[in-house]
């Protein structure tokens, strides 16, 4: 029995290739039952998000070419592309593999909690299609455990290690209900799309998106249940937003002094939180002059990212620690596995000969023989069927010489070292 886990991810391949190696959700279940079928897998889980495709995997041969095979012929992907961008791990390297994932050591934003989410219903996924069996569901879930206690014992996940995020939490600590707050966002790209996601995440339900192309405003503001505008109709709704959160690729800026001005006298001056994530800037320098404006910079967040980033550098060094003593666990229980038929075949041995010698006493005890005899054969006759072929072992052992079965006896039987 071996353990695999093989795939490609962001730090081993472009886009271009995690694109053609993705696996959709609809494909889930066929592609699980045909690498279980004809992909030399005994069991299979297909982790695929953005920015990794992996497969998990216990198979008889030892090498997985042709699990590889397997994926390279689902994607049709010929094998010279994928190879490059490839990685393999076997046995305890997979089982490391897998918890360093799980605890976010292996994610382009190092201690991300998304990942572990997203393991869970890879997990699910296969469970549900019949493709995990007794190695991999002793794998997922000490997998999970071992995030949670990398979550618990270590600070990877404390701290604030992307501009989007820490945006998002200098929010929460300058606004005790932030929930209750209403947000416009500026601007419709990947750095929005993050900040929009995080405020969901703190239960931020009004949140407006402004951007030049409403169509892509609109496809942001679907998916977090927002509003979408136009960048003509931001100056005239910027009087409702209590925290405002840009990020554009203008040249210039698109938020001027005036207009907050304007803004703050119909709020009757209630304070209004602004981050100007874009470089070149989006807010004019001059907002911040304003008495009832907190404007942040992407340059302001800079140094709290790199301190909270040495602090879960710090964190991995430990989160290592534990994923260590977690393997060798892992690696002990399945090596523990390999005794379970020897164990099985003794205790049936062990029932066969207890029952043959009771139901011999029965008869005895049938046809009136005296109780205290019966009882005394039987447990000298078990005595003596059980030891038999051990005794012939060991003598024959005692006459070839052989050592170490004689000690293995002794260990076996708890004879000790004085005999």
């Amino acid at each position: 029995m071996h353990l695999i886990a093989f795939g490609i991810n962001h730090r081993t391949a472009p886009v271009a290739i995690r694109e053609r190696a993705a696996f959709a959700p609809e494909q889930l279940q066929s592609a699980l039952s045909d690498i279980t079928t004809h992909g030399g897998a005994n069991e299979a889980a297909i982790l695929s998000t953005c920015n990794r495709t992996e497969i998990y995997c216990r198979l008889d041969e030892t090498d997985g070419r042709q699990t590889v095979k397997w994926f390279c012929d689902f994607h049709q992907l010929p094998a010279n592309e994928l190879q490059p961008h490839l990685y393999l791990h076997p046995d305890q390297d997979a089982v490391k593999h897998a918890f360093r994932v799980a605890a976010g050591l292996d994610s382009l934003v190092l201690g991300e909690p998304q990942i572990l989410g997203q393991m869970k219903t890879a997990f699910t996924a296969a469970h549900k299609a019949g493709a995990t069996g007794k190695i991999l569901n002793r794998l997922f879930q000490q997998t999970f455990s071992v995030a949670k206690q990398v979550r618990t014992d270590t600070a990877i996940g404390a701290s604030a290690v992307s501009v989007a995020y820490a945006a998002v939490s200098l929010a929460r600590k300058i606004f005790q209900d932030l929930a209750a707050k209403k947000v416009l966002l500026i601007g419709a790209g990947e750095t929005i799309d993050l900040v929009a996601r995080h405020l969901r995440e703190q239960g931020v339900a009004r949140i407006v998106v402004a951007n030049r192309t409403v169509e892509r405003a609109d496809l942001l503001a679907r998916e977090i249940g927002g509003e979408a505008i136009s960048l003509a109709e931001m100056p005239e709704r910027l009087a409702e937003a209590d925290i405002v959160i840009t990020s554009t690729a203008s040249q210039l800026p698109i938020l001027g002094k005036g207009a907050v001005e304007s803004a703050l006298r119909q709020r009757k001056h209630r304070p209004m939180f602004m981050v100007d994530l874009a470089v070149p800037r989006d807010i004019e320098s001059e907002v911040g002059t304003l008495s009832d404006v907190y404007l942040y910079t992407v340059d302001d967040l800079q140094d709290a990212i790199q301190e909270n980033m040495q602090s879960r550098l710090d964190a991995a060094r430990e989160a290592e620690k534990i994923i260590n003593i977690q393997v060798v666990d892992f690696m002990h229980w399945v090596s523990s596995l390999d005794s379970v038929p020897t164990i099985r075949a003794l205790r049936d041995t062990t029932t066969a000969v207890c029952e043959a010698e009771l139901k011999r006493a029965q008869r005895k005890l049938a046809r009136g023989d005296d109780p205290q005899l019966v009882l005394a054969q039987l447990a000298r006759g078990i005595a003596n069927k059980f030891t038999h072929a051990p005794s012939d072992a060991l003598k024959k052992a005692g006459h070839d010489g052989d050592a170490e079965l004689l000690e293995a006896a002794r260990r076996l039987f708890d004879l000790g070292d004085d005999l």
